[in-house]
């Protein structure tokens, strides 16, 4: 017998050896039950930006300007989404499925706000931080803070670049479009335009605004088909960004000689201030993303409380003086950051930004 086995019987030596896996089992267990658990990385709060299209300038800009503004506080992760077309109910319905996903806060630009106002409202009510970007919300949206333009002035910079190139006599017609009617933002451009033009120009009638369309081929025809029926205007001027590159196209296609203004800087519209076929004014929607990426990160990371009120962006006008300067600053990402974040701060810490939600136009 093996000296392992002396004083035992084989059945008891069996019935020992049967226990060593469960005892074995039950200590491993038990290690890892003791065993404490490493914390996992902290998970980001997320905040997002939904837009009224992703495909075109404006858009693009406050997007970009959102995420860089989310970056700059760090330790917040972000979305930004929007339908490929203006579409409002499918916006909305990309603003509920945001909701969940972005619990921290979310940003809106839409050109629907009557759509918005009950959604908007709704999650205000539930205690989301709602930032509204560049349309203003109606004021059954409750939404506290509004970043944007001062829509009308931007109009009467557009006609003011405009009236810069005509005699101080001019006499005739100018017309203008908008690439969609009854969106407040575009209204107030158009009505400054206006409004400009006739205390400037006493001897010009004004045509308009004109349903110039918003799908870009749509908006070429409708362009098209004013300038020829009013092929003796001194200007045409657009309210949006479609209105700027089709305007500078049809007038160096046909080597017309009328002046043509509209807003934003897609690089077609740089290209054709460049060439001296378009007068622009940007809206500076960059600064409005980062501002709203800013203060939404800032409040998901710090508890920050948001501002009340309307912080107001300055809009900025773009021609052959300082075009080159414009197109350096929007080559990348890297220096759009360098060139506006001067004023990024200036809007965030100049309380004379801080207006009255009431004064929006």
């Amino acid at each position: 017998m093996a000296a392992g086995m002396k004083g035992i019987t084989h059945t008891e030596f069996v019935m020992r050896n049967r226990r060593i896996p469960v005892l074995l089992v039950l200590l491993l267990l038990g290690s890892a039950a003791c065993t404490e658990e490493q914390p996992g990385p902290p998970v980001k709060p997320k905040v997002g930006f939904v837009v009224a299209n992703k495909q075109l300038n404006y858009s693009q800009e406050m997007s970009l300007g959102f995420i860089a503004g989310v970056d700059a506080v760090g330790g917040v992760s972000y979305q930004v989404d929007g339908p490929n077309i203006v579409d409002g109910p499918r916006q909305v319905s990309l603003f509920r499925d945001m909701l969940k996903s972005t619990p921290a806060g979310l940003s809106v630009f839409t050109l629907s706000p009557d759509l918005f106002a009950e959604p908007m409202a709704e999650a205000v009510g539930e205690g989301m931080p709602i930032i509204a970007v560049d349309s203003q919300p109606l004021a059954a949206a409750d939404v506290d803070l509004f970043i944007g333009n001062d829509s009308y002035q931007l109009g009467r910079l557009l006609a003011r670049e405009v009236i810069e190139q005509l005699p101080s006599d001019a006499s005739g017609k100018i017309v203008i479009g908008t690439s969609a009617p009854g969106v407040p933002v575009l209204d107030h451009r158009a009505k400054g335009i206006r409004d400009e033009i006739t205390e400037r120009l006493p001897g010009v009638a004004v045509f308009g605004p004109f349903d110039t369309k918003q799908e870009v081929e749509a908006n070429l025809d409708a362009w098209s088909t004013l300038i020829k029926v009013n092929s003796s205007a001194l200007a045409f001027i657009g309210t949006g960004d479609a209105d700027g590159w089709n305007l500078a196209e049809i007038r160096r296609n046909s080597g017309a000689n009328w002046l043509a203004g509209a807003f934003d800087i897609d690089s077609k519209s740089l290209a054709a201030v460049r060439a001296g076929d378009l007068i622009l004014v940007s809206p500076e929607h960059y600064i409005k993303g980062a501002v709203a990426g800013r203060l939404q990160a800032e409040h998901a990371k710090t508890g920050k409380a948001l501002p009340q009120g309307w912080l107001y962006v300055p809009g900025l006008a773009v021609d052959k003086s300082n075009v080159d300067e414009i197109l350096a600053r929007q080559a990348t990402v890297a220096t759009r950051a360098d060139a506006f974040a001067a004023r990024i701060d200036q809007v965030l810490t100049d309380p004379s930004y801080l207006r009255p939600i009431s004064e929006v136009r």
